[in-house]
């Protein structure tokens, strides 16, 4: 039974990136609030900026249903490929349907404390953005390096967030949470990551491969390309296949150094990262991660009472 929201601590989020693997937030949050346990702080990175700042705003219900209408092929219709830009893909059309839902809110008229964190170009700054425009500092907090382009925000040029803290537990700590439930979406995936310390590469001779790339043929063409085959990863898995990685390791070394009271790990490794037409799994998914670990979140909660 959960203690009743006047006498127990403060809880806070820290919302891991991911991308589609970010949509098991919803099925977190919404299993944490079905338990009586309603974060009061989010901090997110990336995907988990979003999510918690739509959860902030009032819109999760909104997010789950876009995320049902989620198919290949309207994955494709917001991908505005550029190729004059700091980013391959532009982000307008996506900006778009973030304004849609969230209008002109700001940070400041949340009722709850909330930060998206994203990093500063040149500086390598880890910057917590707690007041402005909640659409762009979304927009700021996942802008993949190469992917998107960078955000200005108050003069300052800024990227994703997991680049300096993928997992924001200090972020929900400062704010003021005195519970700190984290959830980890990529810990399924690169979790047992080792050493292989023998592999040679094959005898067999090296195949042609035909010098196609996405800067190549009509806009369709490209977009399929960026996404890839099943059979050939396109340049959008790649880069955030290795984003992720270095994301996992600064991950793991954060929380050595400041773990979370919960810390929440869905088991997403078979939902890739622009399978967002998958939403409905990772959501499951979170939620049973999130059932998986009640008994330790009411136990934490129940030693600050």
């Amino acid at each position: 039974m959960a203690e009743p929201a006047s006498q127990r601590p403060t809880i806070g989020l820290a919302l891991g990136g991911g991308a589609a693997r970010g949509f098991a937030h919803i099925g977190v949050i919404r299993t944490l609030i079905a338990h009586g346990f309603t974060p009061e702080i989010v901090a997110g990175t990336s995907i988990g900026a979003v999510i918690g700042g739509c959860y902030a705003a009032g819109k999760l219900d909104q997010v789950d249903e876009w995320g049902k209408t989620l198919t290949r092929r309207r994955i494709l219709s917001y991908l505005d490929v550029s190729f004059a830009g700091s980013g391959l893909i532009s982000g307008g059309r996506l900006a778009e349907k973030l304004t849609e839902a969230l209008g002109d809110l700001t940070i400041e008229s949340l009722p709850m404390r909330y930060a998206a964190i994203a990093t500063e170009i040149g500086t390598g700054h880890e910057m917590w953005i707690t007041r402005g425009s909640l659409v762009e500092a979304m927009r700021a907090s996942y802008a993949l390096p190469g992917v998107f382009p960078p955000v200005s925000i108050n003069g300052r040029w800024l990227m994703d967030g997991a680049l300096v803290n993928p997992l924001p537990i200090s972020v929900a700590r400062a704010l003021g949470a005195r519970v700190v439930i984290a959830v980890n979406v990529n810990a399924d995936n690169f979790g047992r990551g080792t050493a292989v310390p023998d592999i040679g590469a094959s005898s067999n001779p090296i195949a042609e491969v035909a010098a196609k790339t996405i800067f190549g043929g009509d806009e369709k063409t490209a977009k399929r390309r960026f996404l890839g085959t099943a059979a050939r990863p396109g340049i959008s898995t790649v880069m955030v296949e290795a984003f992720n990685v270095m994301q996992d390791r600064i991950t793991r070394a954060r929380l050595a150094g400041d773990p979370p009271d919960v810390l929440i790990s869905p088991k997403l490794g078979g939902v890739g990262v622009f399978e967002f037409n998958r939403a409905q799994d990772a959501i499951a998914l979170g939620a049973e991660a999130t059932e998986r670990a009640m008994e330790g979140i009411k136990e934490a909660v129940a030693t600050l009472v």
